[in-house]
């Protein structure tokens, strides 16, 4: 199984898209500063996340959701996701 997932900084409030086949694990990674493009915003929540059956599935729903970052649809996502911050 395979993952997209959005992070929210605890520190900046900036979110981070990304997809991945271990979320436990990547997390994980975004939190002890394993990711380059991560660091600045440690620590990180994960606010939403969804399965998909491929790797490409993953991949291309995560390109969709950093698409339409931060407009209407975004919000509209993560309004499913903050009803409670999502434990991995």
């Amino acid at each position: 199984m395979f993952y997209t997932y959005v992070l929210k900084s605890e520190k900046s409030g900036k979110y981070y898209v990304g997809s991945t086949h271990n979320i436990v694990d990547r997390v994980a990674r975004h939190n002890h500063g394993q990711v380059t493009s991560t660091k600045y915003g440690i620590p990180w929540l994960v606010i939403y996340k969804e399965q998909a059956l491929t790797r490409n599935d993953a991949f291309a729903r995560e390109l969709r959701i950093k698409k339409y970052k931060g407009g209407a649809a975004f919000k509209k996502l993560l309004n499913l996701g903050l009803d409670s911050t999502i434990t991995v």
